[in-house]
């Protein structure tokens, strides 16, 4: 540990008596012990991204691991490190890119692990190496941003820690990180394919829900007799034994809970225990108990609990799905709450908690609503913007396909990734033409399904000017099925927004910008838009850079949800010929 010690007071103070040199000495040594200098460490790590068979949820199939794992490694740094990722694609077939998701990468844009976006991806049997840092203490994820491979099982968590001798403003006595998943049998190929095609095939219900990799599948109905089921699906193998959280009666935990669902809104709930909601996407939280925890894909929260329960046996953990109705397709995740000293194997003796209606709006909307920045620890936003953007969400077919528009444009990605193209100035990788700014606000009915004109399938971007204030109004709508309309999680590369609002039925661009929350709200990368109604963000351009914004739904973003923006491109100096690959073998 480094000091500062103004080793001349030595000379200045020769004559004093040694009782004033005591003294003297005792000050800088308190002084010494009050102001550390903490230091930034490298975090380096090695990983091999290749196809292993395993069963997660029982039932056997190729999925794609970091070093033979899924979820892969925990990336555990403090504030202000430095994390070096070397990462060989050991994949046959398949190109890959690893996004960093919810770390800013503010001076390294070309990190971020966007493939399309920010890189080239990493061909197979080549050796990719990210080097960012982690500027901010908090719950943070990696996973795959390659066509639909994350939900093939390429995922994980990112840790980052206070620096040393710093706390949080709640207190804890041990750390869990546990990520939150749903399953398919399907693989992405397959899902992909039938996206794109004619006539379209949905990707259904997954069949499992994943906590920390695990979960159950009921092999029992898997009754085909053309499938030997005990080689395919095996309930009795340890790779799909319930996850289990270790507690020591008394103490209080730090729960970690993200979600990296390809599909699915989820709600978890711990038997028995409530949970105190303390941090989101790497902010504090203005403390709120709650029973179940609504979550995203792509959101990260905090909870503390206490183990403050019977201890003489062990409790369920459970996750099911919100927001659509798989009550009957897909079975809860299950978890166990294990107090030490019970054997952690030992069943809950009851019945695991059912969680909350599928239909549950109101619910959903009041936990959003209840997310605000705690005190202390308030990030004021900007009275006001320089811009303003609503994008209007909607479902439609599009030359015979089904796909996710965005104002009317339907998002591709170019082969050139934006970032190269923005800095080297190559106009013909992508449309000049930006996308709109908002829709027809007065004509437009969002409770009805969306009528079949101007659809566009472009690749065009928005510019912002560097330094600008932009307000995102989200506005959700009806789907090509009648009466339903669904929830979308959008996450923002490259940023934090504030959440200034929700709310149902259309955006009052008059009226309800008044009711923005401008003096507490919560900062987040990524936020969801409820059903029939909008969420209003909003955000400073100023990381230089190319950025996606998409919704987290694998397959909605696959089908066109999604923009991109760029700003401050010409304050980035040379980019790394790392990440250029595939401009020049076009």
């Amino acid at each position: 540990m480094a000091y500062f010690f103004d080793m001349a007071v030595s000379s200045r103070f020769r004559g004093m008596k040694i009782l004033n040199l005591l003294a003297l000495c005792v000050l800088i040594f308190s002084l010494a012990n009050i102001v550390p200098m903490a230091e930034a460490r490298i975090r380096r790590y090695k990983w091999e991204v290749k196809y292993e068979y395993k069963s997660p949820d029982c039932f056997r199939k190729v999925v794609i691991t970091i070093n033979g794992r899924t979820p892969g490694p925990t990336i555990q740094a403090r504030q202000n490190d430095t994390v070096i990722v070397e990462l060989k694609n050991s994949l046959l077939t398949e190109n890959v890119a690893i996004h960093w998701h919810g770390i800013r990468q503010i001076g390294t844009p070309w990190a971020d692990g966007t493939e399309g976006v920010t890189q080239c991806p990493i061909l197979p049997g080549e050796t990719f190496t990210y080097k960012f840092v982690v500027d901010r203490p908090g719950t943070y994820l990696y996973h795959a941003h390659y066509g639909m491979q994350r939900e093939a099982g390429l995922y994980g968590s990112i840790r980052v820690s206070l620096p040393e001798g710093e706390s949080e403003p709640y207190a804890y006595d041990y750390d869990r990180s546990i990520i939150l998943n749903d399953w398919f049998h399907r693989s992405a190929f397959e899902q992909a394919a039938g996206l794109s095609s004619i006539p379209f095939q949905w990707v259904g219900e997954p069949q499992s829900l994943l906590i920390q990799g695990k979960g159950r599948f009921n092999c029992s109905s898997l009754n085909s007799p053309s499938l030997n089921v005990g080689i395919i699906c095996n309930e009795t193998n340890p790779e799909c034994s319930p996850y289990v959280i270790t507690v020591i009666p008394g103490k209080t935990y730090r729960l970690r809970i993200s979600s990296l669902t390809a599909l699915s809104a989820l709600s978890f709930q711990i038997e028995g225990h409530n949970m105190t909601v303390v941090e989101a996407d790497g902010h504090n939280v203005e403390p709120f108990v709650v029973q179940n925890l609504f979550i995203y894909s792509g959101e990260t929260y905090s909870v503390l609990i206490k183990a403050d329960q019977n201890p003489t046996r062990n409790y369920w953990a459970t996750t099911n799905i919100v927001s659509r109705n798989a009550t009957f397709t897909t079975p809860p995740g299950l978890a166990i709450l294990n107090y030490y000293p019970n054997h952690p194997k030992r069943s809950p003796p009851t019945t695991p908690p059912s969680g909350p209606l599928w239909n549950d709006v109101g619910s959903r909307l009041n936990q959003s609503l209840a997310i605000k920045a705690r005190k202390g620890f308030i990030i004021p936003p900007p009275q006001s913007a320089d811009r303003m953007i609503v994008m209007l969400n909607t479902q439609n077919n599009v030359s015979g396909n089904v796909r996710w528009s965005v104002n009317k444009v339907t998002y591709t990605l170019p082969h050139i990734p934006y970032l190269i193209a923005l800095k080297e100035n190559i106009t013909s990788a992508f449309d000049q033409t930006p996308p709109p700014d908002g829709y027809d606000f007065k004509n437009y009915d969002i409770f009805s399904v969306a009528e079949n004109k101007s659809y566009t399938i472009r690749n065009g971007v928005y510019r912002l000017n560097f330094n600008s204030t932009v307000d995102i109004i989200l506005q959700n709508a009806n789907s090509l099925s009648n009466k339903t309309s669904e929830t979308h999680p959008w996450h923002l590369h490259g940023h934090d927004f504030w959440v200034l609002g929700y709310g149902e039925g259309k955006f009052d661009i008059y009226n309800d910008p008044k009711k923005y929350n401008l003096v507490n709200p919560i900062m987040k990368n990524t936020v969801p838009v409820h059903r029939y109604g909008w969420t209003a963000l909003r955000f400073r351009a100023d990381n230089p850079g190319a950025w996606a914004f998409h919704c987290h739904i694998e397959s909605h973003f696959y089908m066109g949800m999604g923009v991109v923006f760029a700003e401050g491109i010409e304050r980035l100096g040379e980019l790394p010929s790392s990440i250029k690959g595939c401009v020049h073998r076009k």
